[in-house]
């Protein structure tokens, strides 16, 4: 199931001609990214750490603009989860807007433990995302 979050994009989003700088999109998609988590596993990103030493941490990440957001629009995120394993998630997250896509970009997030290395999402939470 795809999750939706949505964003306004305001003057401090954008550069001088009123468009938005190029890196913010990286910024609602990772707000997007939170929000996921955050309603599928109904648990905060430092719950995920102290209860379970689990952190996401993007490990790649490709994108494409296609077309310019600009200041007072109103975009959607989509994200989907394509792959998932204990150790790794895939999405792909694009931006809309007015229903046209504007934004593409796939990521994927390493699981680690607090001290960097390789750990396991346990079961119980895998099956949640």
């Amino acid at each position: 199931m795809d999750h939706k979050y949505n964003v306004r994009i305001y003057y401090e989003d954008t550069d001088a001609g009123q468009v938005v700088f190029y890196a913010n999109y990286f910024k609602y998609t990772e707000r997007a990214r939170s929000e996921l988590i955050y309603e599928r596993l109904k648990l905060k990103h430092l719950d995920l750490k102290n209860k379970f030493d689990v952190i996401f941490v993007v490990k790649s990440l490709s994108s494409k603009y296609i077309a310019p957001a600009k200041f007072e629009d109103d975009l959607v995120v989509v994200s989907k989860i394509l792959e998932k394993s204990p150790v790794r998630l895939l999405l792909e997250q694009n931006i809309e807007k007015v229903n046209k896509l504007i934004f593409t970009s796939t990521i994927e997030l390493a699981v680690v433990s607090s001290n960097g290395k390789i750990t396991k999402l346990p079961d119980k939470l895998l099956s949640l995302i």
